[in-house]
């Protein structure tokens, strides 16, 4: 099974919270088409059928890089620990 690069879903588990955070404040068609984009993208990477459980399946992935070996931070990008929720 393939797995998808971290910072690349983190990156786009943040372009997703923006783009929703967005949306919410004022109605956008670009930022909508990008958010439907940046939605499908993280399903695809995730294998789920929806975006909540796609967000799920992201923090998790997230988490589990944060286990680090001996000498290592467990957490390179200064996330600590915080989790992107729908």
């Amino acid at each position: 099974m393939l797995v998808p690069d971290p910072k690349t879903v983190r990156r786009l588990l943040t372009r997703y919270a923006t783009l929703r955070i967005a949306q919410a404040e004022r109605h956008s068609p670009a930022a909508a088409r990008e958010l439907e984009d940046v939605t499908y993208t993280l399903c695809v990477m995730t294998g789920a059928a929806g975006i909540r459980e796609a967000v799920t399946r992201a923090d998790a992935l997230l988490a589990q890089g944060r286990t680090a070996p001996v000498g290592r931070t467990a957490d390179p990008d200064g996330e600590n620990g915080r989790c992107l929720t729908v």
